[in-house]
């Protein structure tokens, strides 16, 4: 076989296996930013849905510091 031929048909598979592998690499990366991504998302959503917890906690510890005060001005 000509020699030519021969790196021709080494450098095809070598140029095909360096794209699939580049391709693969992209899209694990890909994937795991993804992955993190929704994490943070998750954490979000608790935390939003939280808030509402904490607004009614503080509404009612704040009647409770009035209370206080009136009963001490008396």
């Amino acid at each position: 076989m000509n020699t030519e031929i021969i790196v021709s048909v080494v450098s095809f598979f070598g140029t095909m296996f360096g794209t699939i592998g580049g391709i693969l690499a992209s899209a694990k990366l890909t994937n795991y930013r993804l992955q993190q991504l929704e994490k943070k998302v998750d954490k979000h959503n608790n935390f939003a849905e939280r808030i509402p917890v904490i607004e009614e906690k503080i509404k009612s510890q704040e009647t409770r510091i009035e209370n206080i005060e009136r009963n001490e001005v008396i």
